[in-house]
């Protein structure tokens, strides 16, 4: 489990990370979402004793993160865009150099290669590989060690819809394994996919947390109705319980002319919760 407590991280006069607390129960996956610069990764780096905090507590499995040995990191893996892979090794030659770290064997580099479908791929050299390749590569040296907590840092940023499905098959595979997951995404459509829970990060603070379901429906005075009229226009009507009467009059008027052609119930979503919350777009 991974218990947070009022963790404050600045740098120099920005305070990056303000009083946050959250805490995660073992096999589910955790979202972080949250813009650009909200602190998300910074978030990460304190959990995995990579950057020191001036305030709070933060404990995984027990272990206060301020204490973390070498042998406890090891129980981690960890997924970022700046961990790089050496261009001019294998994949195979790639997973070696971290498995000899790790004290595993080429069993289990042979094992992860195939998990992340690139056991074809074994000896090609990583500057030959497309970006979805090498992100399936960073994902398999975080599976490495079989780590009871995977950290993620934006896994899909930039990748195609096939291959960030295939990821979040891998992800729900571990998770059902009983890994715990920490996922930091700014994409709103793979945190409602994934997450057991998440919270809404922004500026450092957390403004909403929830299930995503749960946060939508929180949020259900946005509901909207979107209508397209026999021309193709789009009109968007706003739904609650104080327009709902003079809503469902406009409505009724553009079936009384036959000028419309679809309409569609527009339930809230979680950038349009966030959007609420914070004045924001996630994906900035």
């Amino acid at each position: 489990m991974i218990s947070v407590t009022g963790i404050s991280k600045s740098f120099g006069d920005k305070k990056v990370l303000d009083g946050i607390s959250m805490t995660i129960e073992d096999g589910e996956i955790f979202g972080l979402l949250g813009p650009s610069g909200a602190g998300k990764t910074t978030l990460i780096r304190v959990l995995t004793g990579q950057l020191k905090f001036e305030e709070g507590a933060a404990m995984i499995n027990g272990k206060d993160v301020r204490k973390l040995t070498g042998a406890d990191k090891k129980q981690f893996g960890v997924m970022m865009d700046d961990f790089g892979l050496y261009e001019r090794l294998t994949c195979y030659q790639n997973l070696r150099v971290f498995a000899d770290i790790y004290g595993v064997g080429d069993a289990e580099i042979a094992t992860v290669l195939k998990e992340v479908e690139l056991e074809d791929a074994e000896k090609k050299e990583v500057k030959k590989l497309s970006k979805g390749m090498k992100e399936r590569l960073r994902l398999a040296r975080a599976l490495l060690a079989h780590p009871k907590v995977l950290f993620l840092d934006e896994p899909t940023s930039g990748l195609d819809p096939q291959t960030s499905s295939e990821i979040h098959e891998i992800i729900r595979k571990r998770k059902d394994a009983g890994t715990i997951i920490f996922l930091t995404t700014h994409n709103m459509t793979e945190a409602e996919k994934l997450c057991d829970h998440l919270v809404l990060l922004n500026e450092g603070k957390i403004v909403e947390r929830g299930a995503p379901k749960e946060l939508c429906l929180r949020y259900d005075h946005q509901k909207k109705i979107e209508l397209v009229t026999t021309k193709g226009e789009t009109v968007s009507l706003e739904m609650n319980r104080e327009n709902a009467e003079e809503t469902s009059a406009q409505i009724a008027e553009f079936l009384k002319e036959g000028k419309l052609s679809t309409i569609h119930s527009k339930e809230p979503n979680l950038e349009t919760v966030f959007m609420e919350l914070t004045g924001r777009k996630l994906e900035v």
